[in-house]
C-alpha cells in the first residue's frame, strides 16, 4: 500500500525537488502538488525536466481537501505558514514534514524575535522533533510533526557532533565560516541573486543576524549539555548548489590528528549519508551535489590549538529536500534510504 503524499508549495525550489526525488520513490504516490502561482497549469511546465516523470496538475490549497487525499504532507513555504496547516494535519491524524522554521525553534519567543512573526501554534512546539535523522533518529521514527533541520545547521551540526560528544572543544569558542549556493535563496526574484551581481563575486550577508543561529545554538546545546553561543557568517557563492561550512574551535586537551579522525570514524559508522574523508582529503561541494551525503574532513592545526572541521552538503538536498524525504521514510517505517542512495554527477 502507497504512503499518499501532497506538497504544499511545489513549485518552489525545494518543493520541486521533493517532487524529482519522489517520483522515483518506490513506496510513494503523490496526490496534491499545491501552488499559489501555478494552479492548472502542469507540473512539467513549470519544471520541463521533470516531463514525463510527473503528469500532475498544480492546485491551490483547499486544506480539507488536501487533508482527506493525504497521509504526509510536506509544507514547502516560507517561515509562518507551516502553522495552521500543521495544527489541522494533527487534529486529523496525518504526518507532516516542515521545510521552513515554524517549528525548529523549542521557544516560541526565540523564534518571534529572530522571524519578526507571531508563533500562532505554540502548543504544538512540544509535539515537534528536529529532524536530523544522525541525531535524533530514535524521536523521529515516532513523529507525526518534523520540522526539516536548515541548510545551514545541518552542515555545522553534523561537522561538531562528535568533538562535543568527546568533550574535545571549548564550545565557547567556535567560529563558523559558511558559504552556500544562489539556489538558498529561493526562486523568487530579488536583486541580491540577480546574475549580474552574484556571478564573478562573492560576499558576506547577515553578518551577525542570520536566522539559522539560534538553531545552531539551540542543537549545539543540547549536544554540549550547556549553552552555546557561537560567531556564524554565512556567504553568498556564485554556484546553483551546494553549502561549505568551514569550522574551528579550540581544543579542550591535547589529541592527535589521527585520533580525532577515528572518533568521526566512529561516531558515523553506521551512517548511510555521512562520509567521513580520510584524512589530508578535505570535501567540496561538486562531490555533493545532486546527492543527500554530507562529507565531513578534519584537520589540527597544532600551532593555534584549534580543530578544523570542513562540511559539505547539496543544500537542495540534504540541506532540505532530501533530508525530509530521510525523515519521511524514518516516520513511515521505511528504509531510511529509500529513493536518495547513490553518488551525485560530475563534473
Amino acid at each position: 500500500m502507497s504512503i499518499k503524499v501532497g506538497i504544499v508549495g511545489a513549485t518552489g525550489y525545494t518543493g520541486a525537488e521533493l517532487v524529482r526525488i519522489l517520483s522515483r520513490h518506490p513506496e510513494v504516490e503523490l496526490v496534491s502538488l499545491i501552488t499559489q502561482n501555478y494552479a492548472d497549469i502542469p507540473f512539467w511546465e513549470v519544471y520541463p525536466h521533470l516531463y514525463k516523470y510527473n503528469q500532475m496538475i498544480c492546485e491551490k490549497l483547499e486544506l480539507t481537501a488536501l487533508l482527506d487525499a493525504s497521509d504526509v504532507i510536506f509544507v514547502a513555504l516560507p517561515h509562518g505558514h507551516a502553522m495552521p496547516i500543521a495544527l489541522d494535519a494533527l487534529r486529523q491524524g496525518k504526518k507532516l514534514i516542515d521545510l521552513g522554521a515554524d517549528f525548529r525553534l523549542n521557544d516560541y519567543s526565540v523564534y518571534e524575535q529572530w522571524y519578526k512573526v507571531e508563533h500562532t501554534t505554540r502548543e504544538l512546539l512540544s509535539k515537534a522533533v528536529y529532524g536530523l535523522p544522525e541525531l535524533n533518529r530514535k524521536e523521529i521514527k515516532g513523529a507525526r510533526l518534523v520540522a526539516n533541520p536548515g541548510c545551514y545547521p545541518t552542515s555545522v551540526l553534523l561537522a561538531l557532533a562528535p568533538l562535543l560528544n568527546r568533550k574535545l572543544i571549548d564550545p565557547g569558542s567556535i567560529i563558523i565560516d559558511s558559504k552556500s549556493g544562489v539556489s538558498g535563496a529561493g526562486r523568487g526574484l530579488s536583486l541580491g541573486t540577480h546574475f549580474c551581481e552574484v556571478n564573478e563575486n562573492f560576499k558576506a550577508y547577515n553578518v551577525g543576524v542570520h536566522r539559522h543561529t539560534p538553531e545552531i545554538e539551540q542543537e549545539l546545546s543540547k549536544l554540549a549539555g550547556e549553552t552555546v553561543t557561537v560567531s556564524f557568517t554565512p556567504h553568498l557563492l556564485p554556484l546553483t548548489r551546494g553549502i561549505l561550512s568551514t569550522i574551528y574551535a579550540k581544543l579542550s586537551k591535547p589529541v592527535e590528528q589521527g585520533e580525532v579522525l577515528e572518533y568521526y570514524q566512529e561516531y558515523y559508522l553506521e551512517e548511510k549519508f555521512v562520509r567521513v574523508l580520510p584524512g589530508g582529503l578535505l570535501p567540496q561541494t561538486k562531490w555533493t551535489a545532486g546527492t543527500n551525503h554530507c562529507d565531513l574532513g578534519v584537520a589540527l592545526d597544532s600551532r593555534t590549538g584549534r580543530v578544523i572541521v570542513v562540511s559539505a552538503i547539496d543544500n537542495m538536498v540534504k540541506g532540505a529536500s532530501g533530508q525530509a524525504v530521510q525523515n519521511m521514510n524514518l516516520i513511515c517505517g521505511l528504509p531510511e534510504d529509500t529513493a536518495l542512495n547513490g553518488p551525485g554527477l560530475y563534473p
